[in-house]
């Protein structure tokens, strides 16, 4: 999703032009980086959706993977993000919607009972019918 797509909703949703919509979107973008570089905490709490925190990362020593040269990383300051709990919570849903899917998925594709797909083995000749997806067993008369 684009802040274009989001505009577009947004604006759909409160009935408004889309470039009043952009507007105030681009707007809360902007806020929100004025807010992490100004604040002396550079902190943003925005209550159950998350939060933004400007942290300084440490040098450090890493390894060019292409030349396998050890080179040295300056400190650097790296924005995080940290999912608040109604967002934690419905990305989960997430999780146990996919996993119900899945099983419906496979138990759709597997027929629920097993049992009639066994060719009985006390049998000599055995048909498949591909109509019921059973197995037929003529007795040992009409062989």
């Amino acid at each position: 999703m684009t802040k274009k797509d989001i505009v577009k909703q947004i604006s759909d949703d409160m009935k408004q032009t889309q470039m009043v919509t952009k507007e105030i979107v681009q707007r809360m973008f902007d806020a929100i980086i004025d807010t992490l570089l100004e604040d002396p905490k550079h902190r943003i709490e925005l209550r159950n959706f998350g939060v933004f925190e400007v942290k300084k990362r440490a040098a450090r020593k890493a390894r060019n993977p292409r030349t396998g040269v050890n080179v040295q990383v300056e400190a650097k300051y790296v924005v995080t993000f940290k999912p608040g709990k109604e967002m934690e919570e419905k990305v989960r849903m997430l999780e146990i919607r996919d996993a119900e899917q899945s099983r419906k998925n496979q138990e759709a594709s597997s027929p629920t009972n097993q049992a009639h797909l066994e060719p009985p083995m006390n049998q000599s000749k055995l048909s498949y019918n591909l109509a019921t997806g059973s197995y037929t067993a003529k007795a040992p008369e009409d062989l």
